[in-house]
This record gives C-alpha cells, sequence and structure tokens, in this order.
C-alpha cells in the first residue's frame, strides 16, 4: 500500500457490556452472511497516514479525557459498504469536540464529517435483506459507554473483505473513568 493509499481512522470503542455484546452481533451477522468480522468501533476522524503521528496525537488529545456515553437513536441500513447496517447514535456535543481535536492535532486537517454510528455488517446485500435485519434487531441498552480511543492503519477505500483485513490498531489509549 502506498503512503497517500492509507488513512488513519480514529475509533472510539465501546466499554463493557456493550462491547461484547456488540462484538457478538458482528460475529454473528459475519457468519451468517459469510461478512468480514471487525472490532465494533464510531469513527470519530479520518486523516491521511502520511506524516502522521498518531501516538503522539492520542497523547496530546485524548489524555485525561473522560469516558464518552452515547444514545442509541435507531437501527438503520445504507447503500454504503461500510454503513450496511449500523446503529445510529444521537449527535453528541462532546464527540464533535474531540473529532475537531484530533483535527487540528493532525497533520493534514482533513475535512471530516462525523455521524456517530457503529456498523455491524459490512457486506453488500440486498434493500430488503438490510430491511429484515434491522427490523429483527433489538439492542438491549438505550446508551452505549466508550471507554478507548484507537488510532487504525486502513486503506483509503474499504470496499471488501481484504480491506477490513488489512486494518491495523497502531495505538489506543484508554479514556479516564
Amino acid at each position: 500500500m502506498e503512503t497517500q493509499d492509507r488513512i488513519i481512522a480514529y475509533w472510539l470503542c465501546p466499554a463493557e457490556p456493550a462491547r461484547e455484546h456488540l462484538s457478538l452481533l458482528i460475529r454473528d451477522l459475519g457468519a451468517r452472511f459469510d461478512a468480514p468480522v471487525f472490532e465494533p468501533h464510531v469513527t470519530i476522524y479520518v486523516t491521511n497516514a502520511e506524516h502522521e503521528n498518531p501516538e503522539s496525537i492520542l497523547e496530546k488529545v485524548v489524555s485525561h479525557r473522560a469516558l464518552y456515553r452515547l444514545g442509541v437513536r435507531n437501527l438503520d441500513y445504507s447503500e454504503k459498504f461500510t454503513k450496511t447496517l449500523f446503529v445510529q447514535f444521537a449527535p453528541d456535543a462532546g464527540l464533535v469536540r474531540l473529532s475537531e481535536e484530533l483535527r487540528r492535532a493532525s497533520s493534514s486537517a482533513d475535512d471530516y464529517q462525523l455521524n456517530p454510528h457503529l456498523s455491524l455488517i459490512y457486506k453488500e446485500m440486498s434493500t430488503e435483506t438490510k430491511r429484515e435485519l434491522a427490523a429483527s434487531i433489538t439492542l438491549p441498552f438505550a446508551e452505549v459507554m466508550f471507554d478507548t480511543v484507537k488510532a487504525v492503519l486502513s486503506p483509503a477505500e474499504i470496499k471488501s473483505r481484504n480491506e477490513v483485513a488489512a486494518w491495523r490498531v497502531v495505538t489506543e489509549r484508554r479514556l479516564t473513568p
């Protein structure tokens, strides 16, 4: 992968017990639909990997930051591969500030539109199948606590299982309880 073909994605990762529940759901959907399995996360900022120092950025931006609690709005689906079926969260001013601080600390301050969601499956499938899946899943919580921010090296385009398999966590920071 050429450097310009890679990004650093900053993820907000859920705490227990939601983490385990969402991980099981992602694994189950992956097995049922022959789709890639991945760690549950909300992408909060994305930038070009070239000249980026994610360890320094997380140290600067995330140190001493408290846990985040996001309210679940609904389950939804789209035509986008990385948003096949997802949990949509309510907007959160604190999360917007975190995303902005990551942008300001990055070497290339890319324009990133924060839309807090957590994908459950990445798979090309019919609208009817996605609609049925969304209707069949009931989450046992109305909000999710998040306790970790991770920097993930990724191909710039995610359109298949191979690109998902190429993700690599390069550093992470726990949030303060």
